[in-house]
Protein backbone atom coordinates (compact mmCIF):
# COMPACT_ATOMS: atom_id res chain seq x y z
CA UNK A 1 0.00 0.00 0.00
CA UNK A 2 1.07 3.28 -0.98
CA UNK A 3 2.49 5.53 2.17
CA UNK A 4 0.41 8.69 1.57
CA UNK A 5 2.29 11.92 3.16
CA UNK A 6 0.59 13.99 6.21
CA UNK A 7 -0.06 16.90 5.58
CA UNK A 8 0.74 18.98 7.91
CA UNK A 9 0.36 22.68 8.58
CA UNK A 10 3.34 25.08 9.43
CA UNK A 11 3.94 28.73 10.94
CA UNK A 12 6.95 30.23 10.78
CA UNK A 13 8.00 26.18 11.03
CA UNK A 14 6.56 25.45 14.17
CA UNK A 15 3.23 22.61 13.28
CA UNK A 16 0.30 23.35 14.10
CA UNK A 17 -1.77 21.07 16.02
CA UNK A 18 -3.46 17.98 13.68
CA UNK A 19 -3.34 17.40 9.90
CA UNK A 20 -5.28 18.43 7.03
CA UNK A 21 -7.69 15.74 6.09
CA UNK A 22 -9.56 15.20 2.66
CA UNK A 23 -12.46 17.13 1.44
CA UNK A 24 -14.71 14.66 2.38
CA UNK A 25 -14.08 15.00 6.52
CA UNK A 26 -13.88 18.64 6.47
CA UNK A 27 -16.32 19.79 8.66
CA UNK A 28 -17.99 23.86 9.77
CA UNK A 29 -17.05 25.07 13.02
CA UNK A 30 -18.12 29.20 11.91
CA UNK A 31 -20.92 30.41 14.56
CA UNK A 32 -22.63 32.87 12.12
CA UNK A 33 -26.15 33.50 13.67
CA UNK A 34 -25.49 34.51 16.44
CA UNK A 35 -28.37 34.79 19.27
CA UNK A 36 -30.04 38.18 19.59
CA UNK A 37 -30.66 37.94 23.16
CA UNK A 38 -28.98 35.67 25.65
CA UNK A 39 -26.36 33.50 25.95
CA UNK A 40 -24.75 30.50 23.25
CA UNK A 41 -27.02 27.74 23.31
CA UNK A 42 -23.82 25.18 23.78
CA UNK A 43 -25.92 22.07 24.15
CA UNK A 44 -27.30 22.76 20.66
CA UNK A 45 -24.10 23.94 18.95
CA UNK A 46 -21.97 21.17 20.39
CA UNK A 47 -24.50 18.15 19.94
CA UNK A 48 -23.62 17.38 24.04
CA UNK A 49 -22.70 18.64 26.78
CA UNK A 50 -18.94 18.88 27.99
CA UNK A 51 -16.11 21.38 29.83
CA UNK A 52 -15.81 24.68 27.75
CA UNK A 53 -12.72 26.12 27.31
CA UNK A 54 -12.48 29.50 25.52
CA UNK A 55 -10.55 32.21 23.71
CA UNK A 56 -11.45 35.66 23.44
CA UNK A 57 -8.64 36.97 21.01
CA UNK A 58 -7.95 34.12 19.59
CA UNK A 59 -6.67 35.00 16.50
CA UNK A 60 -5.97 32.52 14.04
CA UNK A 61 -7.09 29.88 15.80
CA UNK A 62 -3.45 28.43 16.84
CA UNK A 63 -3.53 27.38 20.25
CA UNK A 64 -7.61 26.40 20.30
CA UNK A 65 -6.79 23.77 17.15
CA UNK A 66 -3.72 21.84 19.07
CA UNK A 67 -6.27 21.70 22.10
CA UNK A 68 -9.44 20.72 20.15
CA UNK A 69 -7.03 18.05 18.35
CA UNK A 70 -5.19 16.75 21.42
CA UNK A 71 -8.49 16.64 23.59
CA UNK A 72 -11.48 15.11 22.23
CA UNK A 73 -13.36 15.15 25.10
CA UNK A 74 -13.54 18.68 25.69
CA UNK A 75 -15.20 21.24 23.58
CA UNK A 76 -13.08 24.66 22.96
CA UNK A 77 -14.98 28.17 21.47
CA UNK A 78 -12.95 31.32 20.18
CA UNK A 79 -13.69 35.23 19.89
CA UNK A 80 -11.80 37.37 17.49
CA UNK A 81 -13.14 41.15 16.38
CA UNK A 82 -10.86 40.74 13.06
CA UNK A 83 -13.40 38.93 10.61
CA UNK A 84 -10.08 38.05 8.50
CA UNK A 85 -8.23 35.92 11.38
CA UNK A 86 -11.76 33.81 12.28
CA UNK A 87 -11.57 33.16 8.29
CA UNK A 88 -7.99 31.71 8.72
CA UNK A 89 -8.70 30.09 12.05
CA UNK A 90 -12.42 28.50 10.72
CA UNK A 91 -10.42 27.36 7.72
CA UNK A 92 -8.44 25.45 9.81
CA UNK A 93 -10.65 23.76 12.05
CA UNK A 94 -12.80 22.83 8.92
CA UNK A 95 -9.60 20.86 7.08
CA UNK A 96 -9.25 19.13 10.63
CA UNK A 97 -12.67 17.77 10.78
CA UNK A 98 -12.79 19.13 14.41
CA UNK A 99 -16.40 18.86 15.91
CA UNK A 100 -15.29 19.88 19.72
CA UNK A 101 -13.73 23.51 18.39
CA UNK A 102 -16.61 26.58 17.38
CA UNK A 103 -15.02 30.29 16.37
CA UNK A 104 -17.29 33.54 15.74
CA UNK A 105 -16.23 37.22 15.35
CA UNK A 106 -16.91 39.55 18.53
CA UNK A 107 -15.22 41.79 20.95
CA UNK A 108 -13.83 40.78 23.95
CA UNK A 109 -16.48 42.24 26.12
CA UNK A 110 -19.11 41.27 24.21
CA UNK A 111 -18.27 38.17 23.88
CA UNK A 112 -18.05 37.76 27.71
CA UNK A 113 -21.10 39.81 28.67
CA UNK A 114 -23.37 38.30 26.37
CA UNK A 115 -22.51 34.72 24.80
CA UNK A 116 -20.86 33.14 27.77
CA UNK A 117 -23.48 31.36 30.17
CA UNK A 118 -22.50 32.23 33.74
CA UNK A 119 -20.55 30.01 35.88
CA UNK A 120 -20.04 27.45 32.51
CA UNK A 121 -16.43 28.12 31.34
CA UNK A 122 -13.86 25.81 32.82
CA UNK A 123 -10.63 28.06 31.35
CA UNK A 124 -10.63 31.28 30.24
CA UNK A 125 -7.78 31.96 28.13
CA UNK A 126 -6.52 35.13 26.66
CA UNK A 127 -3.01 36.01 24.82
CA UNK A 128 -1.69 38.92 23.87
CA UNK A 129 -4.63 41.14 24.25
CA UNK A 130 -4.20 44.19 21.82
CA UNK A 131 -2.22 46.84 23.77
CA UNK A 132 -3.82 49.74 21.25
CA UNK A 133 -0.61 52.14 21.21
CA UNK A 134 -2.64 55.72 20.47
CA UNK A 135 -3.24 56.96 23.57
CA UNK A 136 -6.79 58.03 22.19
CA UNK A 137 -7.88 53.95 22.35
CA UNK A 138 -6.16 53.24 25.72
CA UNK A 139 -9.66 52.32 27.41
CA UNK A 140 -10.60 50.22 24.04
CA UNK A 141 -8.08 47.39 25.46
CA UNK A 142 -9.92 44.39 26.78
CA UNK A 143 -8.16 43.97 30.16
CA UNK A 144 -9.45 46.37 32.62
CA UNK A 145 -12.10 45.76 35.86
CA UNK A 146 -14.99 44.81 33.93
CA UNK A 147 -13.66 42.36 31.45
CA UNK A 148 -12.07 40.64 34.33
CA UNK A 149 -15.25 40.83 36.72
CA UNK A 150 -16.56 39.21 33.64
CA UNK A 151 -14.40 36.29 33.05
CA UNK A 152 -15.11 35.86 36.67
CA UNK A 153 -18.88 35.14 36.43
CA UNK A 154 -18.13 32.77 33.41
CA UNK A 155 -16.09 30.24 35.05
CA UNK A 156 -16.92 27.58 36.73
CA UNK A 157 -15.91 27.44 40.50
CA UNK A 158 -12.22 27.07 40.85
CA UNK A 159 -11.90 27.82 37.36
CA UNK A 160 -9.06 28.87 35.16
CA UNK A 161 -7.76 32.28 33.77
CA UNK A 162 -4.65 32.42 31.82
CA UNK A 163 -3.27 35.58 30.37
CA UNK A 164 -0.19 36.61 28.30
CA UNK A 165 1.84 39.56 26.66
CA UNK A 166 4.66 41.16 25.49
CA UNK A 167 4.06 44.53 26.37
CA UNK A 168 5.29 44.77 29.75
CA UNK A 169 3.57 48.13 30.44
CA UNK A 170 0.27 45.91 29.64
CA UNK A 171 1.73 43.44 32.24
CA UNK A 172 2.40 45.89 34.97
CA UNK A 173 -1.33 47.61 34.60
CA UNK A 174 -2.46 43.19 35.03
CA UNK A 175 -0.64 42.73 37.76
CA UNK A 176 -2.33 45.99 39.14
CA UNK A 177 -5.54 44.61 39.27
CA UNK A 178 -5.63 41.08 38.46
CA UNK A 179 -5.08 39.07 41.93
CA UNK A 180 -8.91 40.87 43.34
CA UNK A 181 -10.53 38.42 41.03
CA UNK A 182 -8.40 35.69 41.32
CA UNK A 183 -5.46 33.91 43.15
CA UNK A 184 -2.79 34.94 40.57
CA UNK A 185 0.57 33.28 40.10
CA UNK A 186 2.90 34.32 37.62
CA UNK A 187 4.84 31.72 35.15
CA UNK A 188 8.29 31.73 34.63
CA UNK A 189 9.15 30.32 30.91
CA UNK A 190 6.74 28.88 28.20
CA UNK A 191 3.39 26.47 28.40
CA UNK A 192 4.63 23.31 28.58
CA UNK A 193 2.89 21.95 25.79
CA UNK A 194 3.78 24.27 23.65
CA UNK A 195 7.98 25.52 24.04
CA UNK A 196 8.03 27.60 20.70
CA UNK A 197 4.88 29.36 21.38
CA UNK A 198 1.23 28.63 22.00
CA UNK A 199 -0.27 31.23 19.29
CA UNK A 200 2.00 33.26 16.44
CA UNK A 201 2.21 36.26 17.98
CA UNK A 202 4.11 34.31 20.86
CA UNK A 203 6.20 32.45 18.28
CA UNK A 204 7.07 36.12 16.52
CA UNK A 205 7.50 37.18 19.78
CA UNK A 206 10.66 34.95 20.42
CA UNK A 207 11.99 34.61 17.83
CA UNK A 208 12.81 38.72 17.82
CA UNK A 209 14.11 37.98 21.15
CA UNK A 210 11.39 39.83 23.54
CA UNK A 211 10.20 38.62 26.74
CA UNK A 212 6.80 37.16 27.04
CA UNK A 213 4.95 37.81 30.47
CA UNK A 214 2.65 34.77 31.63
CA UNK A 215 0.52 33.76 34.56
CA UNK A 216 -2.54 32.01 35.82
CA UNK A 217 -5.19 32.75 37.70
CA UNK A 218 -7.91 30.87 39.65
CA UNK A 219 -10.88 32.28 39.91
CA UNK A 220 -11.54 33.73 43.79
CA UNK A 221 -15.48 31.97 44.85
CA UNK A 222 -15.85 34.23 47.85
CA UNK A 223 -16.49 37.44 46.10
CA UNK A 224 -20.21 38.61 45.95
CA UNK A 225 -21.99 40.38 43.05
CA UNK A 226 -21.45 42.96 45.04
CA UNK A 227 -17.77 43.14 45.24
CA UNK A 228 -17.33 42.48 41.63
CA UNK A 229 -19.45 45.60 41.36
CA UNK A 230 -17.40 47.23 43.52
CA UNK A 231 -14.25 46.44 42.06
CA UNK A 232 -15.48 47.36 38.37
CA UNK A 233 -16.14 51.17 39.80
CA UNK A 234 -12.85 51.34 41.86
CA UNK A 235 -10.21 49.58 40.24
CA UNK A 236 -7.89 51.72 37.74
CA UNK A 237 -8.51 51.79 33.71
CA UNK A 238 -5.49 51.02 32.04
CA UNK A 239 -4.28 54.17 30.75
CA UNK A 240 -0.98 53.01 30.26
CA UNK A 241 1.48 54.18 27.63
CA UNK A 242 3.07 51.21 25.29
CA UNK A 243 6.39 50.71 24.97
CA UNK A 244 7.90 51.56 21.03
CA UNK A 245 9.61 48.42 20.79
CA UNK A 246 6.18 46.29 21.15
CA UNK A 247 4.76 48.67 18.23
CA UNK A 248 7.54 47.65 16.04
CA UNK A 249 6.61 43.85 16.92
CA UNK A 250 3.09 44.88 15.57
CA UNK A 251 3.92 46.08 12.40
CA UNK A 252 6.53 43.02 12.14
CA UNK A 253 3.26 40.34 13.01
CA UNK A 254 1.40 42.11 9.80
CA UNK A 255 3.93 41.57 7.18
CA UNK A 256 5.28 38.48 8.05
Amino acid sequence: MEHKRRKIEREFGVPIGGEILEPQFWTRTAIKDLPKEGPLPLKEIFGREAPLIVDAGCGNGRFLIGQAVWNPGTDYLGADILPVVIRYATRRANQRGLTNLRFLVGDGIGFAQNLLPKGRVSQFHCYHPQPYHDPRRALERMINPRFLSLVHQSLVPGGEFFIQTDSQAYWKYIQGIIGKFFEFQERVGCWPDAPKGRTRREILALRRGFRVFRGKGIRRDALTPEDLSRLETTLPLPNFITEPEVQHLDRAEREE
